[in-house]
């Protein structure tokens, strides 16, 4: 069993222009339309989606969690899914109430895309929010595996750490607050460096790593607290805060429980961001892996996207242009209409 989180940990990345597999045969899966209709505060509208391709040498299936969650700060305009040729597949939603989609793949190239346009909020991380964190006995009992050590984020190896660097620190938003700062200034960031057996107290001795490494640092440390805290996956468009580079690829961050609210924290950027669009939650990254394969095959092509596009410009399932995108500039280009 293999799991994948982000073009760090395998597959060939391509750009956002390049065509997905010239020539091949892909039959829609499951295509959803919801109305289009959503909040007037959902005011931007982002395409998102990913194309995949898997060599296949022996018997293998596939377990897929690429779909939007439902969240209240986004709305799923319209969605396609293409699992192969019409490989056999069934979806359910795992524990943590992602949608995973569990797929038998066929002996050669495996192909899948995914495409969605969903309306967002242009407002940042957390607006409007504000509370105060609660003691473990006040806390509802689905949080409370939250606050425990996990695969990944081994909190219980950080205790004297988070103690001496972050104690003195206010409890709750401060602290929150503090740890990310902390590990935004003192972790490098650094491309192509991701591991799938690194935990947080081994990013923690090594010093660097990619958002997936600075969620889980952030998850464990939050948890030696008592604070709720899980780690989430999803795409984040360059609304607001451009990239030269133009990195499009699955992002990875933290969220913790205060006082009956998810906050947002991004140790990977330490600012409020705009347009997050959540895939998965859970734990840790074995909850968060965009592919999980059980059996003979490998991750061979991988391309992700993520930008804003005016409301009614584009539909699933057009190529990827470009010349449309409103984001990767400072300015925030709200819809034409509000």
């Amino acid at each position: 069993m293999r799991r994948t989180d982000c073009k760090s940990a395998g597959g060939k990345a391509a750009g956002p222009g390049k065509p997905f597999a010239p020539g091949s045969m892909l039959v829609p899966y499951g295509h959803i339309m919801v109305p289009p209709t959503c909040p007037p505060e959902l005011d931007l509208t982002v395409r998102v989606g990913c194309s995949l391709a898997y060599e296949v040498t022996g018997t293998a299936s596939l377990l897929l969690n690429v779909r939007p969650r439902p969240d209240p700060r986004h709305v799923v305009l319209e969605e396609a899914i293409t699992l192969g040729n019409n490989l056999p597949a069934d979806e359910f939603a795992d524990s943590h109430g992602n949608s995973i989609c569990r797929v038998a793949l066929a002996p050669g190239s495996n192909l899948f895309r995914h495409d969605a346009i969903v309306a967002v909020s242009s407002k940042p991380d957390n607006h409007g929010l504000g509370a105060a964190p609660l003691a473990p006995g006040d806390l509802p009992p689905a949080m409370l595996r939250y606050t425990l050590p996990s695969r990944y984020c081994d909190s219980d190896k950080l205790v004297n750490f988070a103690w001496e660097k972050f104690g003195r620190v206010e409890h709750g938003w401060p602290r929150v607050q503090a740890i990310s700062g902390w590990i935004h200034e003192n972790i490098e960031y650094r491309y192509l460096s991701g591991r799938s057996d690194l935990s947080a107290w081994d990013v923690l001795q090594r010093g660097y790593g990619v958002c997936r490494d600075f969620a889980h640092l952030t998850v464990a440390l939050n948890r030696t607290f008592n604070v709720p805290a899980r780690y989430v996956t999803g795409h984040l468009p360059d609304i607001g805060f451009p990239d030269p580079e133009n990195h499009m690829d699955f992002h990875a961050y933290a969220e913790v429980f205060l006082g009956g609210s998810w906050f947002t924290t991004d140790a990977r950027f330490f600012v409020p961001r705009i347009g997050r669009i959540t895939v998965s939650r859970g734990q840790d990254a074995v909850d968060g892996a965009f592919s999980t394969i059980y059996g003979g095959a490998t991750l061979a092509y991988f391309q992700v996207w993520a930008y804003q596009v005016a409301r009614g410009s584009v539909r699933v399932g057009d190529p990827l242009d470009l010349s449309l995108r409103l984001d990767n500039q400072w300015a925030v280009q709200l819809e034409p209409s509000r």
